[in-house]
């Protein structure tokens, strides 16, 4: 899997933004991010179905399908079942301006077929790159979860191992918010890689360094960054983990980085980026946009000069964790 993610893959593009995870998003908005972040070099892009009701989706699809498919890599997800409804009849989401669809958790092999198919219609694509079982975690599906999970060790792990098998699909894994459906996974199954979201972070990565990256290390697994910026509380919003209540000590802790990081003249972005890709297991990091400007800053905090005295100071001061790795000069 590693083999897969060139120099230009390391830095991708989420969808979650481009679903109108946190507001509006036109669809003239949505284009000029998508081109923006091609004219930059990105060639790696994650979203799922469940991004805006299938919205984020259909926006990827209409900007790539100018693009060669050889040319990049493309992730989804399944997990979710959708149906179309009256636009009064959408259930309450996390999505501003979503399309009109309900849903429901399936992850049962026929479920795991349709949702593929499903996503490669919509985005006029022929094949996906990776497949990432989504959500299969207790704050997604509540006291479900043994539930859930057995259905998906039954169904869509299998076909996904499966399509793997076939080259229908290069590679798969849980795209989790928590760590213990990965592990969990890891019990049971044969993933390639795996999206973890909001637990490795500049400001929250203690228990993935302890328990996650050396249970992927140990099976050769990789993974993909998701919220890097803690849903954007790095760069200054007022949410974290797509919540609206914030951590006690958080916004100390991330003043406190941006403070160093100025006496070195590096902004947060660059320091959240580069050291989430400090880590062997990660690949990638697909931080989202809203905008042409916030990709821009993306791209130079990934290229952007870090002295190692920096990453010295935040490990003397307690704000990165001891054994965390840091980026070598």
């Amino acid at each position: 899997m590693a083999e897969l993610f060139e120099e230009k893959h390391r830095l991708g593009l989420g969808g979650v933004a481009i679903g109108t995870g946190f507001e509006k998003l036109s669809d003239v908005q949505a284009q000029e991010v998508l081109k923006k972040a091609w004219e930059l070099g990105i060639r790696y892009y994650d979203t799922s179905p469940w991004y805006g009701l299938t919205k984020s989706e259909a926006r990827f699809g209409e900007f790539l399908k100018e693009q060669k498919r050889m040319d990049y890599l493309i992730s989804s997800k399944i997990g979710r079942l959708f149906t179309p409804v009256i636009p009064e009849a959408v259930p309450p989401t996390m999505w501003k301006d979503p399309f009109p669809f309900d849903f429901k958790h399936d992850y049962t092999a026929d479920a795991t077929k349709h949702s593929i198919e499903d996503s490669l219609l919509r985005m006029d694509v022929d094949h996906l790159d990776i497949v990432f079982v989504h959500d299969l975690s207790e704050e997604q599906v509540g006291d479900r979860y043994d539930y859930y999970f057995k259905q998906a060790e039954k169904g869509a792990f299998k076909v996904l191992s499966d399509y793997r098998a076939q080259g229908i699909i290069k590679g798969w894994g849980m795209g989790v918010n928590t760590i213990e459906p990965i592990l969990d996974c890891l019990e049971v199954a044969d993933p390639d890689i795996c999206l973890s979201a909001t637990q490795y972070s500049i400001l929250q990565h203690e228990d993935a360094v302890d328990r996650l990256l050396p249970a992927v290390k140990s099976r050769g697994i990789k993974l993909v960054s998701g919220a890097a910026y803690n849903s954007g509380f790095v760069c200054g919003r007022d949410r974290y983990n797509y919540k609206e209540v914030i951590p006690k000590g958080m916004i100390e802790k991330r003043d406190r980085i941006a403070q160093v990081g100025a006496r070195h003249g590096v902004d947060i972005i660059a320091i959240a980026l580069q050291f989430v890709l400090a880590a062997e297991a990660f690949v990638s990091v697909i931080p989202g946009a809203s905008t042409a400007k916030q990709v821009e800053d993306n791209v130079n905090g990934l290229h952007k000069d870090i002295p190692a005295q920096l990453w010295q100071e935040l490990k003397e001061e307690g704000l990165i964790y001891k054994d965390a790795p840091v980026p070598l000069n």
